[in-house]
């Protein structure tokens, strides 16, 4: 067993907290690249720096604390969504480091640790580590803009000269990440942590409806070309046309709509809205995919609209390797003795991309209420210091 220092990884999880705070609870505002980003960034080259780890930024700003020689790679991301939890993403950060930290005053193994960039997808999905392992093309990568119409390339040049070559993926032998789990189950049932198997699939793109913009009091209902009442038609068509498709497990959500001009007295001629779905199977997503397209061109005709869509962005379901599986199966019986399940993951996250470069697998340590994405997202300190222990189990246990 690693001897990792509970209240150090505390203290430092507290501190990356500042950074972003929002006033609300626990609660961080610290989107990618923002400037509450970047200063969260330098804090942790300088806690890597003084653990004796090499801190390196390649291109998109992700943060990598390397060990010498091959390593493991623990870590998560450190940015937030624009209302974001204190742990999301930081939790798997801060454990990196210190077992990264601790792995070396105790005389090794090699550990590295890493933060990535824009895992919360302000331009796009898992942008930082999608980008380092390929599944997003590097060329596309400053093309990419975010709600507001700004570019990677404008966002990405506030990190100045800190950004470096990418990180040669060969140098690590393996990547585990720790995350709250983002769900009801673990909070649900008392268990200590889950052991990920797998990680669903997601496809996420825009979808836009272009109608006719009018007045709102002189123009007749069975005239208007309302795009907002398109985007209301397809919704509901939607729901009853996925029925027969989908299983329990399956998700869907329009989560961002703009709409344009926006205005009490104006019918809007433009509506833009996101289209988002998740499932562990690459046929069903595929199959939903043709069902969103086939209802929104069906909607924009029978309304006399026309119809587009944005770039397909999104990662296949990821089954987690079997080797690193076994470890924190092992490492978590040690820590909590019939207290932990194996569970798939219905939220994306790093690891997916890492599957692709390397072995890869997640623990996951319950979040209180299953609240996440929110101010109030929040999780008891001894099961922090629980989750780091597990894994830090399961880091030893891989070094034997």
């Amino acid at each position: 067993m690693l001897p990792v220092d509970g209240a150090r990884f505390l203290s430092d999880l507290h501190t990356l907290r500042g950074f972003g705070a929002s006033g609300v609870g626990k609660g961080v505002v610290r989107p990618a690249y923002s400037d509450a980003d970047i200063a969260a960034r330098d804090w942790l080259a300088g806690r890597m720096r003084a653990a004796g780890l090499e801190p390196v930024f390649d291109p998109m700003g992700s943060l990598f604390g390397l060990a010498e020689g091959r390593s493991l790679l623990v870590g998560s991301h450190s940015d937030s969504q624009p209302e974001g939890g204190w742990l999301d993403g930081a939790l798997g950060v801060i454990a990196g480091l210190e077992i990264a930290r601790a792995a070396r005053e105790a005389g090794g193994p090699p550990v590295s640790c890493v933060s990535f960039q824009d895992e919360e997808g302000r331009f796009g999905v898992t942008t930082g580590s999608a980008a380092w392992s390929g599944a997003l093309p590097r060329a596309q990568v400053d093309g990419l803009t975010d709600p507001a119409g700004v570019t990677l390339a404008q966002a990405r040049g506030a990190m100045g000269d800190r950004l470096g070559d990418w990180v040669d993926p060969a140098r690590f032998a393996g990547f585990l990440e720790m995350h709250i789990e983002q769900g009801p189950v673990l909070d649900g049932t008392g268990e200590a942590v889950g052991v990920v198997e797998a990680i669903v699939g997601i496809r996420d793109m825009v979808i836009t409806y272009e109608g006719q913009q009018n007045h709102a009091g002189t123009t007749p209902m069975a005239l208007r070309k309302d795009a907002f009442q398109g985007l209301s038609a397809f919704n509901t068509l939607l729901n009853d046309r996925l029925r027969n498709i989908v299983t329990p497990a399956t998700v869907w959500t329009i989560g961002h709509v703009s709409l344009h001009p926006n205005a009490h007295s104006i019918v809007p001629g433009r509506v833009s809205f996101s289209m988002q779905w998740r499932d562990g199977e690459v046929d069903r997503l595929d199959r939903m995919e043709a069902v969103i397209r086939e209802t929104a061109q069906e909607v924009a005709a029978a309304r006399g609209m026309t119809v587009g869509f944005g770039p397909m962005l999104g990662i296949a379901p990821v089954a987690m390797d079997a080797g690193l599986r076994a470890a924190l199966r092992e490492a978590a019986e040690a820590e909590a003795p019939g207290n932990w399940r194996e569970m798939p993951s219905g939220a994306l996250h790093d690891a997916s991309n890492m599957a692709r470069l390397m072995p890869s697998a997640m623990l996951f340590v319950p979040s209180i209420g299953g609240i996440s994405h929110d101010f109030a997202e929040d999780m008891a300190e001894a099961d922090l210091v629980t989750g780091l222990k597990v894994l830090a189990g399961a880091v030893a246990r891989l070094a034997g």
